[in-house]
């Protein structure tokens, strides 16, 4: 079986407050994106590692690339208008049958174990979500103003990777660009096959504002001192 790894890069630095796109920031003296493409790479299944990312930043990647001695091997794909378009550029770029992960590219604390329970899981049953249930209570707001409670307990936060057999995410991606399709579940969701969820793990962040980066780095290190 092959495995590939579609890594998603078209964020920008709008809600980081900078002018520079999230996955270039430095997180410990490294750009975020060469933690998640490392973290890939550290899989024992060895996925093909797929970098789609914004025809505009490939130089500077290449430039970055080579001010870190960044040798990690991975195929640069265009990036489209949005997610959608991103991920189906990935996606045919890939030729042939396999297991292929979706990941975004600003998560960079993802475990290699992990990685390889997603592509097992969804190599045994067509796809592999992984989520982690809120420590927060939740409310619904409603369209009146009033709110009612939900149950933590039937709610799920989404993570990514998103892993699911290659032939079967290629169909999904065969819908035209929905508003509703926010990741690759809804998408596989709307062709009409069932989603299986598994534990995801609670530091697998997404770096979205100023202070992840500092919490990431503190992750980092708690995670290396982990036994």
């Amino acid at each position: 079986m092959k495995y590939y790894a579609i890594i998603v890069a078209g964020g920008s630095g709008n809600r980081m407050q900078s002018t520079i796109p999230k996955q270039f920031l430095l997180l410990d003296e490294k750009p975020v994106l060469m933690h998640t493409i490392a973290a890939f790479h550290s899989c024992e299944l060895a996925p093909h590692i797929l970098l789609v990312i914004n025809i505009d930043q490939h130089k500077y990647w290449e430039e970055l690339c080579l001010q870190y001695n960044f040798t990690i091997p991975h195929q640069v794909v265009n990036g489209g208008i949005q997610r959608y378009h991103s991920v189906k550029n990935g996606l045919k770029a890939i030729k042939g049958k396999g297991i292929v992960a979706v990941h975004d590219a600003v998560r960079p604390l993802i475990s290699a174990q992990l990685i390889t329970k997603s592509y097992q899981v969804a190599e045994q049953t067509g796809n592999c979500i992984i989520g982690i249930t809120p420590t927060d209570s939740v409310r619904k707001v409603l369209e009146n103003g009033k709110s009612e409670a939900l149950s933590r307990a039937e709610l799920a936060l989404i993570q990514t990777p998103q892993t699911f057999d290659l032939e079967l995410l290629k169909k999904a991606y065969k819908a035209p660009f929905r508003n509703e399709f926010t990741d690759d579940a809804s998408v596989a969701e709307y062709a009409g096959y069932k989603i299986n969820l598994i534990v995801g793990e609670r530091e697998n962040i997404k770096i979205t504002h100023p202070e992840d980066l500092e919490i990431a780095s503190i992750l980092r290190r708690m995670i290396k001192k982990t036994p």
